[in-house]
């Protein structure tokens, strides 16, 4: 074809390599969202199809946690929940963690592992980490219904008085926070591996370190001094001790702590945005 008829050629697509390292090519992803779909389906039913129990893992992983949590912190090093039962307690936190650490865990590793895919097709690369926070989402819910037959059994067979607060509106918004937050070190962290391989060995027991300094298995408002000073600062620290708040009216919280948590997430998203759309030209290169 002659340069011509080129000038004159209509595409439906022009792919180009120079863009804003701000655009998130939302309209993109809207219109890939089948393939969103589509992933979130493979995300949710291969990761325990080939396993003999199935979905049951998603309540046996935060029971057996919850059981382990409150043997050896709650019995053995006897700290205390305040006036919210400890297994209550326990589980709360378990949910909640579980859901930001697999999406910071396995975005993280998502240039690595959709290498194939992204060097022979063309979609948002977006795509990929958002069917991660979508997929965990339903496990989020999942996990959500066994807290809340957990806490029916308190409140039928032991008698227990919930004091469900006004701040439980705003789980939908702490929820947003832990994704924001687990898709944000997730992306930067992907971005990093692309050139450092060395970070992926670190991210595992590094998240592990990061539970111990949430309030997880302790009430924040237990600490005092130093330990209280730092760790409070942890944007995971706002949205655990809010939905505490929320279900239990116990808990060290109030709006400027959680726009704290917001003003961090955004912040570390807008960062992550320009890295990965930095990283994600030249990445099929360097990976």
């Amino acid at each position: 074809m002659s340069q011509q008829n080129l000038a004159h050629e209509e595409w439906d697509m022009v792919i180009e390599s120079k863009h804003s390292l701000f655009d998130l090519h939302l309209r993109e992803v809207w219109r890939y969202r089948d393939l969103l779909t589509l992933l979130v389906r493979r995300d949710f039913v291969s990761l325990y199809k080939q396993t003999i129990l199935g979905p049951i893992w998603f309540f046996i992983q935060p029971l057996l946690t919850t059981l382990t949590f409150f043997i050896v912190f709650g019995k053995l090093a006897k700290i205390e929940t305040g006036q919210t039962p400890q297994p209550l307690f326990y589980l709360s936190g378990v949910v909640l963690w579980t859901y930001f650490s697999e999406c910071l865990v396995k975005t993280s590793t998502v240039f690595k592992d959709n290498t194939n895919i992204f060097g022979k097709v063309y979609f948002p690369r977006l795509i990929v980490p958002l069917s991660i926070v979508v997929s965990n989402l339903i496990k989020l819910g999942v996990q959500s219904l066994l807290f809340i037959f957990i806490l029916l059994y308190y409140i039928i067979f032991k008698d227990y008085t919930v004091e469900v607060t006004p701040y439980l509106l705003l789980l939908p918004v702490m929820i947003l926070l832990m994704a924001m937050l687990g898709l944000s070190l997730g992306m930067i962290i992907s971005s990093l591996t692309t050139k450092y391989r060395d970070l992926a060995f670190l991210v595992a027991f590094g998240v592990q370190l990061l539970m111990y300094a949430t309030p997880i298995i302790y009430p924040l408002s237990n600490l005092k001094g130093r330990a209280f000073d730092i760790l409070k600062w942890n944007p995971m620290a706002p949205i655990v001790e809010g939905v505490r708040m929320g279900l239990f009216n116990e808990g060290y919280f109030n709006f400027a702590y959680l726009g704290y948590a917001v003003a961090v997430s955004t912040v570390l998203l807008s960062f992550a945005v320009i890295v990965f759309n930095k990283v994600e030209k030249s990445f099929i290169d360097t990976i």
